[in-house]
């Protein structure tokens, strides 16, 4: 059984401990905030771009002489996947949800006997990864240093996957990262942006109408690049708000956790005192007895 002196100094350890992750607590639901706006404020713009293109592919006639960013090479041989987690732990499973839904997919491309490559942004992704898949990362990235990310990250990430796209490394990309919900649920999406994922759409084909001027495909040279940023910097901007909510979740879990065990080592320590008072007083007791 553990002496007076330890049990004293653990309870002192356990409450330090709990005073860090309430100020972490805080810290979160401050940052979250901001994150949360930004997240939103991103959506609209993201979504609407998101289906412009979509409708474009819906629309294009002619395959061929479609632009590939729209429509693909015709192949589905080589994956490129950009895994998305943050630089940061302490945020429960956030960085772990989205390891996890990249690695099923990375085991569904391997079975298929298809190429696998893979870009990792964030330092606590890359750690999970390389365990077992560290032959397949071609690149990692960190934006630590930055103390926020803008739209200029995200146009880096989007030159880097079309320069390799440009050289054929790639004929699929696929972007993971967690979408945030609110402050408990954060849900990991993975997300098709080369070529553009066809969805169901309740707007029939020969509805689309679109206009371009000047040219079409001086248009699209501009639109789809400026699509794949677009789509990164959003998925930037939902993992920010998703990784402060799952940290002010965890520190508020520790904290409550911390404080239930400063109670049962209080009760430890009341109780180990009591019986060394108890046998204290029974030793002068018998003491005075035999005299």
């Amino acid at each position: 059984m553990a002496s007076l002196d330890d049990l004293r100094k653990r309870i002192v350890s356990v409450k330090s401990t709990q005073k860090i992750t309430k100020a972490m607590k805080m810290v979160a639901a401050a940052k979250l905030r901001k994150a949360q706006e930004s997240a939103e404020r991103g959506r609209p713009y993201s979504e609407k771009m998101q289906n412009i293109i979509l409708n474009l592919t819906d629309s294009i006639s002619d395959p061929l002489n479609a632009p590939k960013l729209l429509v693909g090479t015709g192949k589905e041989q080589t994956h490129l996947c950009v895994v998305m987690t943050s630089d940061r732990g302490l945020c429960g499973g956030f960085n772990t949800n989205i390891c996890r839904l990249a690695k099923n997919y990375f085991l569904k491309v391997l079975k298929e006997g298809k190429t696998l490559k893979i870009i990792t942004i964030g330092s606590k992704g890359h750690d999970q990864l390389k365990r077992e898949y560290g032959e397949y990362i071609i690149n990692k990235l960190s934006f630590k240093d930055k103390k926020k990310i803008s739209f200029n990250e995200a146009v880096e990430v989007g030159k880097i996957i079309l320069n390799l796209f440009d050289k054929n490394e790639f004929d699929k990309c696929v972007l993971f990262y967690n979408n945030f919900k609110n402050v408990i649920t954060q849900i990991p999406q993975a997300q098709q942006i080369i070529p553009a994922e066809k969805k169901e759409s309740s707007i029939k084909n020969d509805e689309i109408f679109y206009e371009f001027e000047p040219d079409e495909d001086e248009i699209l040279e501009d639109l789809l690049p400026k699509n794949i940023s677009t789509q990164v910097f959003k998925a930037f901007l939902e993992n920010s708000a998703s990784e402060q909510g799952s940290r002010m979740t965890a520190m508020d879990s520790a904290t409550r956790n911390a404080g239930d065990l400063v109670k049962s080592l209080t009760i430890v320590y009341n109780r180990s005192r009591q019986a060394a008072i108890t046998k204290e007083l029974i030793e002068i007791i018998s003491g005075a007895e035999s005299l």
